[in-house]
């Protein structure tokens, strides 16, 4: 029987646990390691400061409001067809109301005269008036840039709205009315800032990367004066300066947005999100928005492992489809270093949303099983319909790799998988990077759609499915949609990226209560397990080190113990690999054996640790 051991483990455990809460350093006492952020070695109590330490600035854009006012003057309503205009969209139309009705048919005009043609969203209507809005110096003035060629080419296209921008600024009161509106979204930067915190927090800990904040470049210094001939001679000779630039990710709300749409812009090491009314930070738009500020500096890096793979990355481009290959070049530039960025992104976020969705299937189902008791008939129906719905979220995955793929993203898939391994090794992604962009088969990865094209079709019907269906079969039943349950896969998310983060005392502090509201769950165990492992690799004292081994191996055992084999493979498959790597780790190598050949019996299981195991297996004979 098991209750005897799980009894002395579970006490092992307490002592231990307790032990290092007594001892453990402080977050401010533990120095970053690689990949880690200032914000990421302490709990965030402030997120003005934690923000910051991201590289994010929420913040009111003067010349956006005024732009967006004006072009709301001019007739832009993104109101949905039944839906009341928002306070804040009403009290501007309130204002613009009293100004010169000369003024507001020339703006009418000019917005009737620009306006995309159907079927153009309100979204796209308004992007080059963001884009303007942003290229613009500060009011009153909204000076044009001194290099407008510098401009995306659909600015062009709006570019004279700048003159009706500055009669209209003075119109609508100046200064004074800029003031009001500027409280209002300030209030609504107050609101973000939460969620942008967590959104970030979580986005950078998935890399294990600091964000960069500044960049230095040499620049040649010019004296001034007229070269004489010896100075011509002595041109080698020339000096230079370093410079320091600051980059920074602007989260800026617009309270008169399209409702639902994220602008993104970039220029030059500002980085622009534009973000409307009730927008849900954690989408993708967003998330994806803030890894190219992330990757971007990074892959500047390996400029030269790019350019030595500049061919293959061009071949690829060039034989995607034709239809495809005519929406990335209008929608993107074919550019190598472009492509490789654009396919890191992607997969980032296909990786971070497919394992959160995993996750959240995974609890769920270990839920319905426990309230199912013995019934082997309804335990065998949940395990056939969680085992349809994890296809499900990695068909998703797919068919977002592939319509990445075809807008140029043409290492997407290639990424996802090189980024399974990044999520098992601890590692700064920076650290791989090189590696991954040496290693790729252009053969392979030209074939990528072909052998998509099933698991898209089967994702594309399923969506198709559930857009048709008015209740997107609610099956849902009042037993599955237990409060308790679902504040577990929240708690265990938030303690997950206190793990990525790397702030294992804090992990520890808030899985302990958990460890007695829901005895006997396998996923706390391990997460108290990947806390103590992973602080061991902090451990710079041998005997703290072997202390927190010790607590992790503890805490994997009842992991096995208590997961299920018929609906926790995955778990059990990461759990017998952990427990073979501290074992090696340990020169314990016969029993290191015997948990990756555990791990290895499973298969190759989704989110399992399969070819980790056949690794560290391989290791041990080497």
């Amino acid at each position: 029987m098991k209750t005897p051991f799980i009894a002395f483990i579970l006490t092992l455990l307490m002592q231990t646990l307790a032990h290092a809460q007594s001892n453990a350093p402080t977050p401010q006492q533990r120095q970053p390691m690689t990949g880690q952020t200032p914000a990421q070695t302490r709990p965030t109590d402030s997120t003005a400061s934690s923000l910051t330490d991201y590289g994010v600035q929420i913040e009111a854009e003067p010349r956006l409001i005024v732009v967006m006012a004006a072009l709301e003057a001019a007739g832009f309503d993104p109101t949905p067809t039944g839906k009341q205009p928002s306070v804040f969209r009403q009290t501007v139309r309130s204002n613009n109301s009293s100004i010169d009705e000369s003024l507001r048919s020339r703006l009418r005009k000019f917005y009737e005269e620009h306006r995309l043609p159907a079927p153009a969203t309100p979204a796209e209507q308004s992007a080059r008036y963001v884009s303007l809005a942003l290229a613009l110096g500060p009011a009153p003035a909204f000076e044009l840039p001194a290099r407008t060629d510098d401009l995306p080419p659909a600015v062009f296209e709006v570019l004279d709205f700048t003159t009706l921008v500055r009669e209209f600024y003075r119109a609508m009161g100046g200064e004074r009315t800029l003031a009001s509106y500027t409280n209002a979204y300030n209030a609504e930067a107050v609101n973000l800032r939460p969620p942008a915190a967590q959104m970030v927090s979580t986005t950078a800990a998935y890399l294990r990367t600091r964000p960069v904040l500044s960049v230095v470049e040499r620049v040649p210094v010019s004296s001034g004066a007229k070269q004489s001939n010896d100075s011509k001679r002595n041109a080698s000779q020339q000096r230079y300066e370093t410079r320091e630039r600051a980059r920074r990710f602007h989260l800026v709300p617009d309270l008169l947005a399209a409702p639902g749409a994220i602008n993104f812009r970039i220029i030059a090491d500002d980085y622009y999100a534009i973000v409307p009314p009730g927008a849900n930070l954690a989408s993708s738009d967003l998330r994806r928005a803030y890894l190219q500020f992330l990757i971007d500096p990074l892959l500047a890096r390996f400029g030269r492992e790019i350019a030595l793979r500049r061919p293959d990355v061009k071949v690829l481009l060039d034989a995607l489809p034709v239809s495809s290959a005519t929406t990335a070049n209008a929608a993107s530039t074919p550019d190598v270093f472009t492509s490789v960025a654009r396919s890191l992104v992607v997969a980032s976020d296909v990786r971070i949303a497919e394992n959160a969705r995993t996750q959240t299937l995974a609890l769920e189902a270990d839920r319905q099983l426990q309230a199912s008791g013995t019934d082997a008939a309804r335990r065998a129906r949940i395990v056939k319909e969680t085992q349809d719905a994890r296809l499900r979220v990695t068909d998703e995955s797919t068919l977002h790799l592939a319509e990445a793929y075809e807008r140029g993203a043409v290492l997407a898939f290639y990424f996802a998988e090189q980024l399974r391994g990044v999520e098992t090794s601890g590692f700064d992604i920076a650290s791989s990077l090189a590696d991954m962009i040496r290693s790729f088969d252009a053969a392979r990865e030209r074939n990528r759609l072909t052998d998509a094209a099933t698991a898209r079709a089967r994702a594309t019907m399923e969506i198709a499915r559930r857009r048709s269906s008015s209740e997107a079969n609610g099956n849902l039943t009042a037993e599955d949609a237990d409060p308790r349950r679902t504040q577990l896969i929240k708690n265990l998310d938030e303690v997950d990226g206190l793990l990525r983060a790397r702030n294992y005392s804090e992990a520890e502090r808030r899985l302990r209560p958990l460890m007695n509201e829901f005895q006997g769950e396998p996923r706390v165990f391990f997460a108290l397990a990947q806390a103590a492992s992973l602080s061991a690799q902090d451990a710079t004292d041998a005997d703290v080190q072997t202390e927190r081994l010790g607590r992790a191996l503890a805490n994997y055992r009842l992991t096995v113990n208590a997961a299920s084999p018929e609906t926790d493979k995955a778990l059990l498959s990461r759990a017998h690999a952990a427990v073979g790597r501290i074992l090696a780790f340990l020169e314990r190598n016969d029993e290191a054996a015997k948990e990756f050949d555990m791990a290895i019996k499973l298969g190759d299981v989704p989110g399992g640790a399969y070819a980790d195991a056949v690794a560290g297996k391989r290791s041990l004979k080497q």
